[in-house]
């Protein structure tokens, strides 16, 4: 099925999208904690009405500023994209990924939009609260702006509140609370955004180390690191809590996800977390060989975090594939209660779905109700299996096994690693001896970079951890892209590379001038 379909046509897709998602996201993490932390900044100043926090409030506000306008340009082209490039995947949704993105156009958008002004030009135009609580507001409007952009995310990881309309080959909403609440919404979004604050913590830190290396604004250096660290240091706590509840969800939500996440092959019984790990490069489907090279784990650790049961069967790939082991995962199908079904069986099932839903939209035409009754049981019946249809052979549901165990590591290792970064910055800054700790300066720069590579790592055991599903278990990817030629995505895409790689150097530019300039001659006026 979809055999039609020019693959070259969903390689690019895929693509284009991952190449603006990767562009947008070096500039919201940013303005997503960078809004709290000029809050708490202002807040102070408010409090005290010590001169010095308003000029730190502004310096900091002015990057945010930088970052915000970039942002949203490049967040605009990654929807327009979902018309372009995935109209497939946009019918089929129906009206339950638009209403999240309409929301948040319509309420955290707007609210951003209206108080920036006043947060950037209101000083000394409104009182000392109300500008303050323009800042506020401008902060928690990045942050919804991002709730209803993960919350839309979350339901294509684990589609709830809906029902498919056979009518018109669409899903609808049901119950908009289960969107909104659904475990796997609520720790996306936690997680997220905590990984945000810890990117504009370490941002801050780092530019902040900076003046102190060339011995400028000292007092603006040490004030900007001790909110910073305080503030990555309880965040970042907070983001080894939420990774741990994501995991938790991917396991009963995502067995392959946490497969791959794990470079697991063959489920075992009280399954150690590997620690480090080298990826077998041989490794095959069903070879018999080890998927790694070498490895260290704690005894029992995954089996205890996935199924907080440090007993419980963690089913590898080839178990996945092969089926016939019992399931523990939460929502597990009645038909699977005892037996895993193989991918075989999936796929035949999602093919019977399909085929039912043709003979469904026939019955329909010709007016035969005994027809239409009989298709949607059958229908409803194989409807949780109905994306596997699409799908030709079991080796498709493997995603790149290699990338998301490598990922994985190297974003929970950099997560470990920023938690004791902060407890270093604070110990030697309340301890008056971070001006001569000339490495740690250093290395608070160089910690920049490692702050985005771990959110970007994130979002690639995310995304690729998923494949092929656009939408778990409904629709694969070859299944969502648009009729449209493969050339006019290539020329878009390597457009869109050349643009946006044009837009980062000028964000760069823009706050490498700013930041040498100074909090004392920058800053909004």
């Amino acid at each position: 099925m979809f055999e039609h379909i020019d693959p070259a046509v969903v390689d690019w897709s895929r693509a284009q999208f991952a190449l603006t998602a990767i562009y947008h996201w070096l500039f919201v993490p940013l303005t997503l904690g960078l809004g709290f932390i000029v809050a708490i900044m202002e807040t102070i100043y408010v409090k005290t009405g010590d001169p010095e926090w308003k000029k730190i409030t502004k310096f900091w506000m002015t990057l945010f500023g930088i970052n915000f306008a970039i942002g949203i340009a490049t967040g605009i082209i990654l929807e327009f994209e979902f018309g372009t490039n995935w109209s497939n995947y946009s019918w089929f949704v129906g009206d339950i990924f638009g209403a999240p993105l309409a929301i948040e156009g319509i309420m955290a958008f707007f609210l951003e939009s209206t108080f920036i002004a006043v947060m950037f030009f209101g000083w000394n135009k409104v009182g000392k609260r109300s500008h303050l609580a323009a800042t506020w507001l401008t902060g928690i409007g990045a942050n919804l702006s991002a709730l209803w952009i993960l919350v839309a995310n979350a339901w294509m990881q684990f589609p709830a509140g809906m029902k498919f309309n056979p009518d018109t080959a669409r899903n609808e909403m049901q119950n908009f609370w289960d969107v909104l609440f659904s475990p796997v919404a609520i720790h996306k979004f936690l997680h997220t955004v905590s990984s945000g604050y810890i990117t504009a913590s370490i941002v801050v830190i780092g530019i902040s180390a900076w003046f102190i290396l060339k011995k400028r604004e000292l007092i603006f250096a040490k004030r900007s690191i001790l909110i910073a660290a305080v503030f990555g240091l309880i965040t970042s706590v907070f983001l080894a809590v939420t990774g741990d509840s994501s995991a938790y969800t991917v396991a009963q939500k995502q067995p392959m996800k946490l497969a791959a996440m794990e470079n697991l092959y063959q489920g075992e019984k009280g399954k150690g977390l590997v620690i480090f790990g080298i990826h077998n490069p041989s490794k095959k489907l069903n070879d018999g060989k080890e998927g790694f090279l070498f490895k260290v784990e704690i005894p029992k650790l995954l089996s205890l975090l996935s199924y907080r049961n440090p007993d419980a069967f963690i089913p590898g790939v080839e178990d996945l594939i092969k089926g016939g082991f019992k399931p523990e995962f939460e929502n597990t199908p009645t038909e699977e209660k005892e037996q895993a079904f193989s991918a075989e069986q999936k796929i035949y099932r999602g093919k019977t779905a399909i085929a039912a839903l043709a003979e469904y939209r026939n019955a329909k035409k010709i007016g035969d109700t005994l027809a239409v009754t009989e298709a949607e049981k059958v229908f409803r019946a194989n409807f949780r299996y109905f994306g596997y249809g699409y799908l030709n052979s079991p080796e498709s549901l493997i995603p790149n096994v290699p990338l998301t165990f490598y990922s994985f590591r190297l974003m929970v290792g950099l997560g470990f690693y920023f938690i004791v970064f902060f407890i270093l910055m604070l110990y030697f800054l309340l301890n008056e001896k971070l001006v001569n700790r000339r490495w740690l300066l250093w290395l608070s720069i160089w910690t920049i970079p490692l702050v985005y590579l771990a959110s970007q790592a994130g979002w690639v055991v995310a995304e690729v951890g998923r494949q092929p599903w656009v939408i778990q278990d409904l629709l694969p990817t070859v299944a969502a892209v648009s009729m449209i030629d493969a050339t006019s995505i290539q020329i878009t895409f390597w457009l869109f590379a050349l643009i946006f790689t044009v837009l980062l150097v000028a964000n760069i530019m823009i706050m490498a001038r700013q930041i040498k300039s100074g909090p004392n001659d920058g800053g909004t006026r």
